[in-house]
């Protein structure tokens, strides 16, 4: 007997496929219900293995879209929203910010509007999990963490947006004592990401021996999280959170950019049998970002101490299990990296390629 129906946003996107994954097979007695637009980071492909599942349900839907969330409201008693839809990339935030702000702000609205509307003030067993980012404090300087008390300071139209949808959200906590967590969450690698970011595009192009494009001169700094421990968190959260509460999720996982390229070359030149540096022959610095972050840094003690979660793979490890699965997985890559991406990745970086000695 199904005991919850829960709304997964955008589960078939890196993050959420992994969501929808671990929910649906450790949770039978869940209906777990996957809402996306299937925008070009969408792909259905990321859970054939859980597709015909009995307690699995795919709807096609726009967050932003009233229609679309009234449908799929209307068709089941959703008690549960894990809410991961968004536009995440800052480069495309940069270039087009209206389409983060329709998405990210209002689509957020728009779902908040619906659990209210149709839970009616009953919100006993249910809740509303919002997913963020640690892009909403801005950037640090050489020393000191994100903790959740940090001021939000976001530089960027993506970074702006999703704090917009943060402060919405404890808003309607605040206000209409609707029932809301929300987890902020550090940069998040793995597999089945789509190769506009940073790991899988490099995978990509060591591959096929083209430019590794790295911002400035690979001076900034990101904490890395695997992808299955971020789903592992999420899980955590929603089902011991109290209303009202945040958490960050870190994975403990400092790294400059370049140094991350490096160890990423260092592993695929073993996996192709390369000689070691061969790889790094290809490593190309672009003109940087507009109001490129200097560091990130995430202090994720809050979760370990309450929920007691914590990273399970060291960075090295998760490099490698990546990298592997890519290697395994061409047929998905191939079929990824389609017409529309290549036109975007001749529009973002086709015009500041310049090979200099690293």
């Amino acid at each position: 007997m199904l005991r919850r129906t829960i709304l997964i946003t955008g589960g078939a996107g890196f993050i959420g496929s992994h969501v929808v994954r671990r929910f649906v097979k450790a949770y039978p007695n869940y209906l777990i219900i996957n809402f996306d637009k299937l925008t070009y980071a969408g792909n259905l492909q990321n859970l054939t293995d859980i597709e015909n599942n009995p307690n699995y349900r795919f709807v096609k839907g726009d967050i932003a879209n009233e229609a679309d969330v009234e449908r799929v409201f209307t068709q089941f008693a959703i008690d549960g929203v894990i809410h991961l839809a968004a536009e995440s990339h800052v480069d495309r935030s940069i270039t087009d910010p209206m389409a983060f702000i329709h998405t990210n702000i209002v689509g957020t609205t728009i779902l908040l509007n619906a659990t209210r509307r149709f839970w009616d003030g009953n919100f006993d067993g249910k809740l509303f999990y919002h997913i963020s980012t640690d892009e909403v404090y801005g950037s640090l300087s050489a020393d000191g963490l994100f903790t959740e008390k940090t001021a939000y300071d976001p530089r960027s139209p993506y970074s702006a947006s999703k704090a917009s949808s943060d402060h919405l959200v404890r808003a309607y906590h605040h206000t209409y004592n609707l029932p809301t967590v929300i987890s902020n969450c550090s940069n998040n690698y793995g597999p089945n990401q789509f190769p506009e970011k940073l790991i899988p595009l490099s995978i990509h192009n060591i591959k096929n021996s083209k430019p590794i494009p790295i911002y400035g001169k690979g001076e900034n700094i990101r904490d890395w999280l695997y992808v299955e421990d971020h789903a592992a968190a999420i899980d955590l959260i929603f089902h011991k959170a109290k209303p009202g509460t945040t958490y960050n999720i870190g994975g403990n996982n400092e790294w400059k950019n370049i140094d991350l390229i490096r160890l990423l070359c260092r592993v695929m030149d073993r996996r192709l049998g390369r000689s070691q540096g061969e790889s790094e022959k290809l490593i190309t610095f672009v003109k940087d970002r507009a109001g490129h972050d200097l560091r990130y840094a995430i202090d994720s003690s809050k979760i370990q101490h309450e929920l007691g979660w914590k990273p399970s793979l060291t960075f090295e490890k998760g490099i490698e299990k990546t990298v592997d699965w890519y290697l395994s997985n061409e047929q998905w890559l191939n079929a990824v990296v389609s017409g529309e991406y290549l036109k975007y990745y001749e529009q973002q970086y086709g015009g500041r390629l310049e090979q200099r000695n690293v």
